[in-house]
């Protein structure tokens, strides 16, 4: 059995919205990432992932975003030993200010350059 998980990377005014996760968090607390979460099971379901990216991204900083394209997809175990599925998408930003709006998933945002990202 695996994970599913899904992230956006939000691209505004030529910058990318990051997040330090909560250190609350069990895997990877306190680092910083792309917005996302788990997929839920839901039964037979189209759209599951973007659906999902787009609820969470939401759910954690409180902005909408729209036209999600396929970027890539990889695996890895986490601390725990659990298997995950990532699937990132490049996510236009379509309304809403970015804040921390789930303390228990994200400690605080961060709007970075591309120039800055090494």
């Amino acid at each position: 059995m695996f994970i599913v998980n899904v992230e956006g990377a939000i691209y505004k005014n030529e910058k990318w919205l990051l997040i330090r996760r909560s250190e609350k968090e069990e895997h990877a607390g306190g680092t910083l990432s792309l917005v996302g979460g788990k997929v839920d099971y839901e039964g037979t379901s189209s759209d599951i992932l973007e659906r999902t990216l787009i609820r969470e991204i939401y759910e954690e900083v409180g902005i909408e975003v729209s036209n999600l394209r396929y970027v890539n997809s990889s695996s890895f175990v986490t601390d725990l030993g659990l298997h995950v599925v990532d699937i990132v998408f490049l996510c236009d930003h379509k309304s809403g200010e970015a804040y921390a709006k789930s303390p228990d998933e994200v400690d605080s945002f961060l709007d970075v350059n591309s120039r800055n990202i090494k």
